[in-house]
């Protein structure tokens, strides 16, 4: 039995689709936080916008921009080596986000931060999703493709 031809991967293109996406989900974690920063001061119930600013802003678009590679480095993976590999890549992307939205709601954060950081991964989890998804897609190189 023959083998389905798989087709060839062109890794400059997934990694620079994947810088790229770090970029949009650095930028997604500092818009989030920043419209959080402002909506917080809003509300009356909530003194502070303790925990959304300074080093933790960093800390947040370094580890989304980090999640984006890691991101990357799995389609990579999955590429080269599963059957349909966009579809599990998917759902591990998703499995993922769901487990990051819900975490900080674990904790003890006062509730309106809690949701406020869900949400704000929530969006960087399909921003990701979304772009490395797309990304490694479009690195998939048929033979006589020539996109």
């Amino acid at each position: 039995m023959q083998a389905s031809p798989r087709p060839a991967l062109d890794a400059t293109r997934l990694w620079t689709g994947g810088m790229a996406t770090a970029v949009v989900a650095a930028l997604v974690a500092l818009v989030g936080v920043l419209v959080v920063r402002v909506l917080l001061r809003v509300v009356p119930a909530v003194p502070s916008a303790a925990g959304f600013g300074d080093s933790a802003t960093t800390l947040s678009c370094v580890a989304a921009a980090g999640a984006a590679l890691v991101a990357t480095g799995l389609a990579h993976l999955l590429l080269v080596s599963t059957p349909r590999p966009l579809a599990y890549l998917g759902w591990i992307v998703g499995l993922v986000t769901a487990a990051a939205t819900v975490l900080p709601l674990v904790g003890g954060t006062p509730l309106p931060e809690a949701l406020a950081g869900g949400v704000i991964r929530l969006v960087i989890g399909l921003a990701i999703g979304a772009l490395v998804t797309g990304a490694a897609a479009s690195a998939q190189r048929w033979s006589g493709d020539r996109r």
